[in-house]
């Protein structure tokens, strides 16, 4: 790969000749194995919730004890807390870096499997935490939110100017996945050559909608833990910095809105719920994207809708390619029986992308 000059090139220019012929490959690959939901876990809500409980999580924390905890410096006085694993000569391998959704973090089990596949597959693996996360409030005095991109563009340039790495391949799931695309999509015209493609799952690319979404009845036992979980950060965050937090109305947070116009959005410097859903969706920006870019969602995902993706900027980027299915849930795509892969599918076509990746660009 690294003698080929026409690859080079590839890389560097985002020939749109070379990113399309690409894509078709990649299609070709991905409709050899399609999505076939798990024949008692169909529904969006039942993939959602089995992904969640499928027991894996025993096996997959083994895989994880040795990775080095890395602390990058993001803004002044703020750190995040990123889990890293390395390949011997790690500067001779590509290096998938990834974010979770909302209230998780690196050890979100789909962070584990997800790491353990792209290791297996050859490539470093960097899990991120969002401020504040995995047990890291210590670390910053700001609460994190959904369109937080310039801490990824940290991360990231840190890798390749301080680490060396020359292959990344940024992989975001939910609100993971809306960051990756604004980070993406802000990078316009002239993306680091480094970045050679990205992958996000299940992006809540609209946060208003998907704001919206998660309030409907449906959806209560999602909306009632994210809530609990958000109040429950707030009141850690107020024992680490009495000065900085008044939770006098944190009791009459009833709703994810209510918690983003009361603290996300204050203490982010938004105007209001509305003024940081706007300004911090990727849905605005996508249009901008030069970086060949996998998008992986399923039309029944129970809380992040599917509808923006129909949008022309998403259908109109030759640089995305929008994988949709009927089926899969939130962050889930729980499989029936599979032969030569175990039944996460989502994550073993993201791995998959930046294998196809490596060969093509």
């Amino acid at each position: 790969m690294d003698g080929d000059p026409q690859l080079h090139a590839n890389r560097s220019n985002r020939d749109l000749t070379a990113v399309r012929a690409f894509f078709a490959n990649v299609q070709k690959q991905f409709s050899a194995r399609p999505f076939k939901p798990h024949r008692i876990f169909a529904s969006g809500h039942a993939q959602t919730l089995a992904a969640y409980a499928w027991p894996r999580r025993r096996r997959l924390k083994t895989t994880v004890v040795n990775d080095e905890e890395r602390l990058f410096s993001v803004d002044s006085g703020v750190q995040v807390l990123a889990r890293c694993r390395w390949q011997p000569q790690r500067t001779e391998h590509a290096s998938v870096v990834i974010w979770h959704g909302m209230e998780g973090s690196t050890d979100s089990v789909y962070m584990w499997s997800t790491a353990a596949k792209a290791f297996a597959a050859g490539f470093n693996v960097i899990r991120v935490n969002y401020r504040s996360c995995g047990d890291s409030e210590h670390l910053a005095f700001t609460l994190y939110h959904g369109g937080m991109s310039a801490d990824l563009r940290i991360v990231i340039e840190e890798l390749i100017t301080r680490d060396g790495l020359s292959r990344l391949y940024p992989i975001g799931f939910s609100l993971g996945g809306n960051m990756v695309l604004k980070l993406v999509g802000e990078y316009g015209q002239n993306p680091p050559s480094e970045i050679i493609s990205a992958c996000v799952i299940s992006p809540s690319v609209d946060l208003g909608a998907s704001s919206r979404v998660i309030c409907e009845r449906s959806n209560w036992l999602y909306h009632r833990n994210f809530v609990h979980n958000m109040k429950a950060r707030v009141r850690r965050k107020k024992l680490l910095y009495p000065d900085l937090y008044d939770i006098t109305k944190l009791d009459e947070v009833k709703t994810l809105r209510d918690f983003d116009e009361l603290f996300t959005a204050r203490c982010n410097g938004f105007e209001n719920a509305e003024d940081y859903y706007r300004r911090a969706s990727s849905l605005a920006i996508v249009d901008q994207i030069r970086i060949p870019t996998l998008i992986l969602h399923s039309e029944d995902d129970p809380f992040i809708p599917f509808e923006p993706l129909r949008q022309t900027s998403f259908t109109d980027n030759p640089y995305l390619l929008v994988a949709s299915t009927q089926r899969g849930g939130h962050v889930a795509f729980v499989a029936d029986v599979t032969e030569s892969e175990d039944r996460f599918w989502a994550e073993n076509r993201a791995v998959e992308f930046c294998q196809m990746s490596e060969s093509y660009f």
